[in-house]
């Protein structure tokens, strides 16, 4: 990796590849204020051809699940808390590479700059956070009685699991035959219009305390800036489609924004 060899050290190439991550994140929360990320509902041709939503779903996400799986295979003397972390970010892209895909009704084709943009960050994200948790990552035994440990694992699961639920509301929003969209009701989408979006940003919230890292705060941030805009897209889309969309309901976090 040329990368390497300027740095000279893989601590300080993860350190500077975090930082960088923060800085796309923020470039990506100003960009997404002027375009809407094409995909599903706003998906274009303008963005390139059309690559069956499925596929894309499936080889985008295998790259943060292959490596980090690679590298628990590699790395077997790692401490349990690092072990733990690892499992959890295994544990998600299990989901998302080998279930979610596969659950998906229909859905709109996904754009190949949409699709190659997630394919080369699951690639990045993979190997920054697999390669930290193996290799650098000092966390004691001890750890896993630390608190910042018990509630982030907490909020990980909490988070996975309203991710889930809120997708599967959103897969059955219509009947066999149906088309068009509809207001989601149910679960957390009582209170927010972006209820999968918050259980994600919730997760790698979760992931970042338990680690107590660079590299997961960063991927956290990251996750926080994207999906945030994303959801003011959405709520936005909703009121404007739908003149009896709930005036109540927020748009990412309950009762508060």
């Amino acid at each position: 990796m040329w990368l390497l060899g300027v740095f000279q050290d893989e601590r300080r190439l993860l350190h500077f590849l975090s930082l960088f991550m923060v800085l796309m994140g923020v470039i990506s929360f100003i960009l997404l204020r002027f375009i809407r990320v094409p995909y599903g509902r706003y998906a274009s041709s303008v963005f390139g051809p059309p690559v069956p939503v499925r596929f894309a779903w499936f080889l985008q996400e295998l790259p943060s699940l292959s490596v980090a799986v690679y590298y628990l295979v590699v790395h077997r003397e790692m401490e349990a808390p690092s072990k733990a972390l690892l499992g959890a970010f295994i544990c998600h892209y299990v989901h998302r590479t080998l279930i979610f895909p596969f659950l998906i009704r229909g859905g709109k084709p996904t754009p190949l700059a949409s699709f190659s943009l997630a394919l080369l960050f699951c690639c990045y994200n993979g190997y920054l956070q697999s390669s930290y948790l193996c290799k650098y990552s000092d966390l004691p035994p001890a750890w896993t009685h630390d608190p910042r440990f018990i509630i982030g694992i907490a909020l990980f699961i909490c988070g996975m699991l309203i991710n889930i639920h809120s997708d599967h509301i959103l897969r059955n929003l219509r009947n066999p035959g149906e088309t068009g969209y509809k207001i989601p009701r149910g679960g957390l989408f009582e209170y927010v219009t972006a209820a999968n979006f918050f259980g994600e940003i919730m997760e790698w919230s979760g992931f970042a305390i338990a680690g107590w890292s660079i590299p997961g705060a960063a991927f956290a941030l990251f996750t926080l800036l994207v999906l945030l805009s994303r959801a003011q897209q959405h709520h936005q889309w909703y009121i404007e489609k739908f003149e009896d969309y709930p005036k109540a309901r927020k748009i990412l976090i309950p009762f508060i924004y």
